[in-house]
């Protein structure tokens, strides 16, 4: 016999919702109501969720007739209990002393039980109660009240104001009231295209019922259709658009029936730096923005309307023209006057803006940063001329008090970078301003121009010492100033462009230490196991990133193959004999007392040649050659084990073979901290 099921329509219809909230918002509904669905016990298939700039929605497939009856049992006090007490118990199950279960309690007595048969409850009440909790618990980033109601603090809060409910279990009505709100089978259309009220008779008619009345409810489909309409209309023009996944998400979340339009502005506009002009387009109006032929940034722009114009967005087109002019006009002007003063004119103006109440102006971080980059050159950490790096890192904030970084704060050091060239300085000069940001995030570039690494070094590892400086250091999930991201950066400007930076020469042990930690992320993602990178870091004294990565990536490789387990082993079997006897280092053995085993000979004689070689490899930094010189002692190592017994009766011999073991020990730490390598 097959269950009865149907499919249940939710819509909470407002006014517009904004873009960037609808993806989030259609999520946490389908969420919400699905966790309260399994709370309150009524079985369903699946859940599906759309937003619109006017609505969001729900369906739920396959929703049950009822709740899963279910049966309750609870254990109430003896038999012969006072009256009082199971008085007490029958008032809290609601039943009568009759309907109590007794049962044997194993000592010859009996104990009183409530069973409580909760039949189904129907689907309908559960779904009411489901909207009215998941409307009230929403998670809005920001919300409102209206109306009168709005006095309490107690009303509905919503993201704007809630006009409509729409509560349909198969074809029929789900009553519930919010805010004064009725669930109805109404809703309306597009607000141009069809104003008026519009019947939904069940979740399998809505969404096509919305699209003859040219809504179209999936947030999805609206960015395909804006995605190859914007692409065909770009191409058409015989141009390329410039992708944006945000804006598409952006436009989507706009329209309800979305219709992409190519326009055009004056080429003269394209003398500001495409950089501008492409922001402007996406910040200010939500265009998306086309290459010509040659790659280079065309007068062409695509917008996307709200509507099916009978003209074919003629008249659309030639407004957004006309803003669009009026937005470049504004930016060119910034751009202009921003021309007309230095860029060394402008770097007063930073001693008048707080970097942070501890460390001064943006003035004393832009003198600690050229000093810092000028050290860097000088000392050879960076092949860079030491006048063009203090040159660059003493102009590299100075468009922070420009017109057109005040405008587009996006826009620092990028308009800078223009700027220093405009005004003639050296274009590895220009280029560090542009570029002394980077890198801002993973997947970014990493500079690899000595200038701007010299800059870009200086300028991450002065934020990160001067703020540990006065002790704000990162914590938990709080880091206000992007420590952690200026700490990835460093990183990795020194091993993409293989810096012999000794860090411990710059930094204080905790911000050496954090370092470590920010490593320990990035390589994570590289593959790297980060107890390796723990056992090189113990040997201490190990500050060169290079370096240290080196060793790590042949430790691993080493510990990884047959030979590395064995020895990992042995070492370990060494090193836990070793603290068992409380052995203290720097004991001398001398088995020129007695005559050694053959396998303790054999052990000697390859820690005798073994010891030199991975010392001599790792003073050159082939970490390949020291592990492979630690390889050739698994085999005595093993032997030794086997045939010889360290806890010799013969206090002589066990302190030689004790000895021994600390040689061996040593040996390997001499490469890394064994101790620190799992397994």
């Amino acid at each position: 016999m097959s269950v009865v099921t149907e499919d249940f329509l939710l819509e909470l219809r407002s006014e517009e919702i904004p873009a960037r909230m609808q993806e989030k918002a259609r999520t946490d509904l389908a969420a919400l109501f699905e966790a309260r669905l399994k709370a309150l016990n009524l079985p369903f298939e699946s859940i599906e969720s759309y937003a619109t700039p006017r609505r969001l929605a729900l369906i739920v497939r396959g929703v049950a007739a009822m709740t899963a009856a279910a049966s309750e049992e609870r254990k109430g006090p003896r038999a012969d209990a006072p009256a009082q007490a199971i008085e007490g118990f029958l008032r809290s199950t609601g039943l009568s002393r009759e309907q109590l279960v007794e049962r044997d309690d194993g000592k010859g007595g009996k104990l009183l039980f409530a069973v409580i048969d909760r039949p189904g409850i129907a689907a309908g009440s559960v779904l009411a109660s489901a909207i009215t909790h998941v409307v009230t618990a929403f998670p809005w980033p920001k919300s409102m009240r209206w109306g009168a109601a709005s006095e309490s603090t107690e009303s509905l809060r919503w993201v704007r104001p809630l006009q409509g409910i729409i509560a349909l279990l198969g074809d029929k009505l789900v009553p519930v009231e919010i805010a004064g709100v009725k669930s109805a089978s109404v809703t309306v259309g597009h607000r141009f295209h069809h104003p008026g009220g519009i019947t939904i008779g069940s979740a399998a008619d809505y969404i096509e019922k919305l699209r003859a009345c040219h809504v179209i409810v999936d947030g999805a489909e609206r960015r395909n259709i804006i995605a190859l309409g914007a692409k065909m209309a770009a191409q058409k023009a015989g141009l390329t658009l410039i992708e944006d996944e945000g804006l598409l998400y952006e436009n989507a979340g706009l329209t309800e029936w979305p219709m992409p339009l190519l326009g055009r502005f004056d080429p003269a506009f394209l003398d500001v730096p495409p950089e501008v002009i492409q922001l402007t387009a996406r910040v200010n109006q939500k265009y998306f923005v086309c290459r010509d032929a040659a790659g280079k940034l065309a007068n062409a722009f695509v917008c996307v309307a709200n509507i099916d114009a009978t003209d074919g967005g003629e008249k659309i087109v030639e407004g957004n023209q006309k803003v669009l002019a009026a937005r470049l006009s504004d930016a060119r002007f910034f751009y202009e006057t921003d021309l007309k003063t230095r860029l060394e004119a402008l770097t007063p103006k930073l001693g008048k803006i707080v970097f942070h109440e501890k460390l001064g102006t943006v003035a004393d971080k832009v003198d600690r940063v050229a000093k810092l980059a000028r050290w860097l050159a000088e000392q050879g950490v960076v092949k860079a001329d030491p006048d063009q790096a203090e040159r660059a890192a003493r102009l590299a904030k100075a468009d922070l008090v420009t017109g057109m970084v005040g405008e587009f704060p996006e826009l620092q050091g990028l308009m800078g970078g223009y700027y220093a060239a405009a005004q003639g300085e050296p274009a590895a000069v220009a280029e560090a301003i542009r570029d002394h940001y980077k890198p801002v995030g993973q997947g970014d570039d990493v500079p690899s121009a000595p200038v701007t690494l010299a800059v870009s070094l200086a300028d991450k590892l002065d934020s990160i010492t001067a703020f540990f400086g006065v002790d704000l250091k990162p914590s938990g999930s709080k880091d206000p100033f992007a420590l952690r991201r200026s700490a990835l950066g460093v990183i990795a400007l020194i091993l993409d462009n293989g810096l012999r930076f000794p860090l411990a020469k710059s930094v204080s042990q905790d911000v050496l230490d954090f370092f470590a930690d920010r490593l320990k992320v990035q390589q994570r993602e590289a593959g790297v196991r980060h107890d390796l990178i723990d056992a090189v870091f113990a040997l201490g004294g190990e500050d060169d990133l290079v370096r240290l990565l080196a060793r790590v990536k042949a430790l691993q490789a080493f510990v990884t193959s047959e030979e590395g387990r064995n020895l990992l082993a042995g070492y370990k079997r060494a090193a836990n004999i070793l603290k068992k006897e409380n052995w203290v280092p720097g004991e001398v053995a001398d088995t020129g007392i007695y005559e050694a085993e053959p396998a303790e000979a054999a052990l000697i004689g390859a820690l005798d040649a073994a010891e030199p070689k991975a010392e001599a490899a790792i003073a050159a930094e082939d970490f390949e050659g020291a592990m492979a010189a630690l390889a050739s002692l698994r085999a005595p190592i093993d032997s030794f084990f086997d045939d010889v017994t360290v806890n010799d009766p013969d206090e002589q011999k066990r302190n030689a073979r004790l000895a021994l073991l600390a040689r061996i020990r040593d040996a390997v730490n001499n490469v890394a901290d064994f101790s620190k390598i799992e397994g």
